[in-house]
């Protein structure tokens, strides 16, 4: 895994960065698939947390994992394995101190006005806006901002210049 290196062209890339070590399960989940390829249950077993899951769906929403399918015994049903994909990164952006104060808040906070933005956001989508500058510009926010939210939040993702709600199964 020797070169293989993050390289960050957009700042709101950096929320699911900041989210992974800046949180206790999902930084020990990165620094086991850092070290060979793992299952979700393998990993589970191993930190004893139900949140695994969840921590892999940050990871790959982040480009920080890649998956394969482990080959069965006999008998069994192929399982996804997982492993981290890189271990160097380099930053290459230039950004406002607001849009960068808004994604170091998006990634290191757990107030209750994200959730209640994150709502809104949903109830745009469900509306039909999928528009990350219509909504920034009916909540009042950046679309710094919003693509932001759309990192944070596994169940959504950015799309062009759109948001789209992802299947909650994945």
């Amino acid at each position: 895994m020797t070169g293989h290196i993050r390289i960050v062209n957009d700042p709101v890339e950096l929320v699911p960065l900041l989210m992974t070590f800046n949180n206790s399960c999902y930084k020990q989940v990165y620094d086991l698939l850092n070290r060979s390829w793992m299952t979700e249950e393998e990993l589970s077993e191993q930190l004893n947390d139900n949140r695994v899951g969840h921590c892999i769906t940050i990871l790959k929403k982040g480009n920080l994992v890649e998956e394969q399918w482990r080959m069965p015994e006999p008998g069994e049903r192929p399982v996804r394995e997982f492993r981290a994909t890189y271990n160097k990164f380099r930053a290459n952006f230039q950004c406002n101190f607001s849009d960068l104060s808004d994604l170091l808040y998006i990634s290191s906070s757990n107030e209750e006005n994200l959730r209640l933005m994150v709502e809104k956001i949903e109830e745009e989508l469900s509306n039909g806006n999928s528009s990350i500058n219509d909504m920034a510009r009916k909540l009042g926010v950046s679309p710094v901002f919003i693509k932001g939210l759309a990192k944070r939040i596994p169940h959504l993702d950015v799309k062009g210049q759109g948001l789209v709600l992802l299947d909650r199964s994945q």
